[in-house]
């Protein structure tokens, strides 16, 4: 997405494990996307875990991370705790998804990805998958990490000054932030807030109804192959 001056869209949202469309739809729809991985880590949460649709139903595909003794440590800091995951979690895959209709279209990106990595780190992994994801889908959003800014203040401040430093003029926001969001404040720094609208997705063909949406985006790009594009939100201005 190309920025005329003054018009630069942020959006600023803790990294995800192979999260659901809704996500990648998120940073298509902006010029920066900041993975704010600054936040202390969150158990039972999407940092290091999605979901995908198997015979039996959805089932969780989890990364295991250190966390014993660990309570404020920030998403960044975070480690993995057994490197055999990532081997598990392709075998998961291959068996639930090699009969989908659009499986050899990304099969050996998405086999390189998990046989491939190396990293330590939960953030380091989420971006991986993530960046290559993206690619894969012509999202060409710049990805950054809030560490490389120098946030301050808490909530509302924080964000505001994540999006000052990145030149924002407009904040997309998933549209739970409603909830404690300060919008006077964005209003007061002239920073246009914007929410995100998640409702409304096509259906796709999907194995072992009833259908899900929120699963994992490979969910849908093995479904659907090389159209999965086309079942992202691509038009139309969010509400």
């Amino acid at each position: 997405m190309s920025s005329a001056p003054n018009t630069k869209t942020v959006a600023i949202v803790q990294s995800s494990y192979v999260p659901w469309k809704g996500y990648f739809d998120l940073i298509d729809r902006v010029d920066e996307f900041i993975l704010y991985d600054d936040r202390q880590y969150t158990r039972r949460d999407w940092r290091n875990r999605n979901r995908i649709k198997t015979s039996q139903g959805v089932t969780w595909l989890t990364i295991p991370v250190a966390v014993k003794g660990k309570y404020s440590q920030p998403i960044c800091e975070t480690r993995i705790s057994d490197p055999r995951w990532a081997q598990r979690h392709w075998k998961t895959l291959v068996h639930n998804y090699s009969a989908a209709p659009g499986f050899g279209d990304y099969r050996d990106l998405v086999e390189d990805l998990y046989l491939g990595s190396r990293e330590d780190l939960l953030s380091l992994v989420n971006r991986r998958f993530v960046d290559a994801l993206c690619s894969a889908l012509g999202i060409d959003a710049t990805l950054t990490w809030s560490m490389d800014y120098e946030a301050e203040g808490d909530k509302t401040e924080r964000l505001l000054s994540l999006c000052r430093q990145a030149g924002a003029a407009e904040y997309l926001s998933g549209p739970a932030a409603k909830a404690y969001l300060d919008e006077r404040q964005f209003a007061e720094a002239g920073v246009r807030l914007t929410y995100m609208d998640y409702s409304g997705y096509p259906e796709y063909p999907q194995p072992h109804p009833p259908f899900e949406h929120k699963v994992s985006i490979l969910d849908l790009m093995f479904c659907t192959g090389t159209d999965a594009p086309s079942y992202l939100k691509r038009t139309g201005d969010p509400q």
